[in-house]
Parts: structure tokens; C-alpha cells; sequence
């Protein structure tokens, strides 16, 4: 007998999420978690070796982060829709998913309510936008005005700078990204370079101004 269930692939460096998630699926009779990946080798292994109808990706995975490894996805399997599960705001991440491809980009808190109709969503051939991410994507086409500076930053280099306004030192960013805190300095430096700013201060009021950061 054909097995029509909707095939999953898990993409989540803490097990306890990955568990979490799992056990929301378990409830529905027509989708399967089949796969599990803690770091983005895993990942692209599994995907290499079997046929996914839909991967959830975390957005903050060690070494190389979810967006980088989203866009690696879209470029090797094009069909293959992603949903982006995220800690973060829409304004943080969720314009920068969509535009590299994702199918959907949905918050961690709200994955027990809306994770399902999610995926059944996403796999159907449409998109999952909340409706905060909606009007966001509605003002990025309705008002063609100057980019922010913030979008001129690299993915990484995005994601250390909400962190740095987040409070977080430079030991506790380098450890979470695996990079040298020399590395972080060089991304730091960067940062401050193309914000026109001078000092982690300014880093967080300007995260805050643009309501980068959730408090």
C-alpha cells in the first residue's frame, strides 16, 4: 500500500525542540516526522539521500545559519518547500526568509497552534505568512523608498548584530555561531562600518529604533 503521508525532515540543533515538534505531528494521521538533522551536514546528507515533502528549519543552527543553509537548499532543490521556525520577530528575520526562498516562516511559540496548518498549507503548493509578515511584505512592495541600512548586512553578519543588541557578549555570540571571537570582531567591525555607527550601544539603539529586537 502507498504510503501518502506527508514526509518531514526536522532541522534543529536542540533535541527538545525537535521532540517538541514531533510530538505535535504524532496527533495527525496523514504527516510523519521521517528525518532529524542537529547541525546542517546532517541535513544536506538526508536530503541528498531520500525524497522530503517539506523540511523545518531552524533559523539559529550552529556553524552556518538557517538562512545560509536555506538558501543552499533552494539552489540544490529548488521544489522543496522550507518553513523557517524561528524565536525571532518577523521583522527580523521573516522579510529576509521569504525573500531567500522560504515557504513559510513561522515563530517557536506560536508552533503548537499553527504548526499543522502550516505544513498542510506549504505542502498544498502555498505560502505560510502571518499576518504581521503580510503587511510587512505589503510595505516592502507598496513603498519604494530608500533601504535601510540594516539591509545592506550579510545574513551573518544581520544576525550578530541583533544579538550584540540582545545584550549578549562577545564570548557568548562566538560560542552560539561557532566562530572564533576574532571572527566576531572582524563581523562586529563590519557592522559598525556599514550602519555608519561607533559602538555596541549604538548597535542596540539602532536594533530598537527599527524594531530589530523583541523586548
Amino acid at each position: 500500500m502507498k504510503n501518502d503521508k506527508i514526509k518531514i525532515l526536522i532541522a534543529d540543533d536542540h533535541a527538545i525542540v525537535r521532540e517538541g515538534l514531533k510530538q505535535i505531528v504524532a496527533e495527525e494521521k496523514d504527516m510523519t516526522v521521517l528525518g532529524e538533522a542537529e547541525n546542517s551536514e546532517t541535513l544536506m546528507n538526508l536530503l541528498e539521500k531520500d525524497k522530503w515533502d517539506i523540511v523545518i528549519l531552524d533559523i539559529n543552527m550552529p556553524g552556518r545559519n538557517g538562512l545560509e543553509i536555506l538558501k543552499d537548499i533552494k539552489q540544490l532543490y529548488p521544489d522543496l518547500p522550507v518553513l523557517i521556525l524561528s524565536m525571532f520577530s518577523e521583522e527580523q528575520y521573516g522579510l529576509r526568509s521569504i525573500k531567500a526562498g522560504a515557504s513559510g516562516y513561522l515563530k517557536k511559540v506560536s508552533a503548537p497552534d499553527e504548526l499543522v496548518q502550516a505544513i498542510r498549507r506549504i505542502v498544498s503548493g502555498r505560502k505560510y505568512i502571518t499576518e504581521t509578515l503580510a503587511e510587512k511584505l505589503a510595505e516592502n512592495l507598496s513603498e519604494p523608498k530608500v533601504n535601510s541600512l540594516h539591509e545592506k548586512l550579510s545574513d551573518r553578519e544581520f544576525e550578530i548584530m541583533c544579538s550584540i543588541a540582545q545584550g549578549k557578549s562577545a564570548e557568548e555570540i562566538a560560542n552560539e555561531l561557532s566562530i572564533s571571537v576574532n571572527t566576531f570582531y572582524t563581523y562586529r567591525n563590519r557592522i559598525l562600518e556599514k550602519l555608519s555607527i561607533r559602538s555596541n550601544v549604538e548597535i542596540t539603539q539602532y536594533a530598537i529604533r527599527n524594531k530589530l529586537i523583541d523586548f
